[in-house]
């Protein structure tokens, strides 16, 4: 039988169409994904740089100066530095587990910036229940610490994993009833409509000032769950040498490092999407000519705008978390847990009723 050569074109024709389909599918799923991802790694680079920076100024020192003009490259260069190091394994630890700890802890907290909206409708995935996957997904990370305290066959990286998984357990319990609170308040999960919620009247539509209880307590819990100083407990040099970190060089030490510095950005930015106004600005609507206004601009410039005023509000965070290493003591690890037991858990339980009970009245 013959078959006409126009129908073979035609037949080809649609299957190459379906294939390109596929692939600009495929495209469009990944671009994103790696342009984020590239963004992040800039991130990491400026925040180490900043923190050095800052920490100088404190202390009345230069800080990194000759690494490329101001010592901007310094991170690029410890970066390179850690990927050259040979890669130890202790040769009595569980290879399986002091392999996997940092993988998983940097790879749950990459997940998070997934639901950061950046800018208007600049965001990776829209859910409804985006900040409760923040609070599901950062509650894996603590795994990968205490497996990694485990693999490690040391008892300085054991106790310092069990610290992380408790410390962690500890300060997400009082960060939920928080979260809870702005959800009750917008009426919704998704972080986009919440940060939408506060756009009307700019800096007085804050959920900063309809939740300075809950605000206090989720800056608290934040700084916990990134471990920094004064919850630095699961390192804690001078008790631990290192805690979890004991054993390792080379790049899984440097995930570490990188895992620390990624959990404090997105915190930063869960701050200033639930109680800044994320990409909004702080004057109200009324007094914004039309073509400043984020939310009704689209294209580069309104994007632009939208990302350089989220990244400013999240350097408040940072700039806290890292005036506040250099200014508070560590706690020891009773005070810790009575910290978030005893004292947050009840105000942020105290505060989701209130709400609730405000919600239920105006119904």
């Amino acid at each position: 039988m013959l078959i006409d050569t126009t129908e073979v074109r035609a037949i080809n024709f649609f299957s190459r169409l379906e294939s390109l389909k596929e692939v600009y599918g495929l495209t469009r799923l990944l671009v994103p994904i790696f342009i984020l991802l590239f963004g992040i790694t800039i991130g990491i680079f400026i925040i180490v740089w900043l923190e050095r920076k800052i920490s100088a100024g404190v202390q009345q020192r230069i800080g990194p100066e000759y690494a490329g003009p101001f010592g901007i490259l310094q991170a690029l260069a410890d970066g390179t530095k850690l990927l050259l190091k040979e890669d130890l394994i202790p040769s009595r630890g569980d290879i399986g587990f002091f392999s996997l700890g940092p993988a998983i802890a940097v790879i749950s907290i990459l997940l998070n910036y997934s639901v950061i909206p950046f800018s208007y409708r600049l965001v990776l995935v829209d859910l409804s229940i985006g900040v409760f996957l923040w609070i599901a997904v950062s509650s894996i990370a603590p795994f990968g610490l205490l497996m990694s305290g485990y693999g490690s066959n040391n008892k300085y990286s054991f106790l310092g994993g069990l610290r992380a998984a408790a410390q962690s357990i500890s300060y997400e319990i009082p960060l939920t009833p928080c979260v809870l609170s702005i959800s009750l308040l917008s009426n919704s999960s998704s972080t986009v409509e919440i940060v939408e919620a506060q756009s009307k009247y700019g800096f007085w539509g804050w959920n900063l000032w309809r939740q300075p209880i809950g605000f206090t307590v989720f800056l608290i819990s934040s700084l916990a769950e990134c471990e920094r100083l004064p919850f630095d407990l699961p390192e804690a040099e001078e008790e631990l040498v290192a805690g979890y970190q004991t054993e390792y060089s080379g790049i899984k030490f440097g995930l570490f490092y990188v895992a620390s510095y990624l959990n404090l950005l997105v915190s930063s930015l869960f701050v200033t999407v639930l109680y800044l106004g994320g990409w909004n600005t702080p004057i109200p609507l009324l007094f914004i000519p039309n073509f400043f206004r984020i939310n009704e601009l689209s294209g580069v410039f309104g994007t632009t705008i939208g990302i350089f005023i989220t990244l400013a509000k999240a350097y408040l965070f940072l700039f806290i978390s890292i005036t506040t290493r250099w200014t508070l003591p560590r706690m020891r690890i009773d005070q810790l847990l009575n910290l978030g037991w005893k004292f947050l858990l009840p105000i942020s339980l105290g505060n989701l009723l209130l709400i609730t009970s405000s919600q239920l009245l105006s119904l």
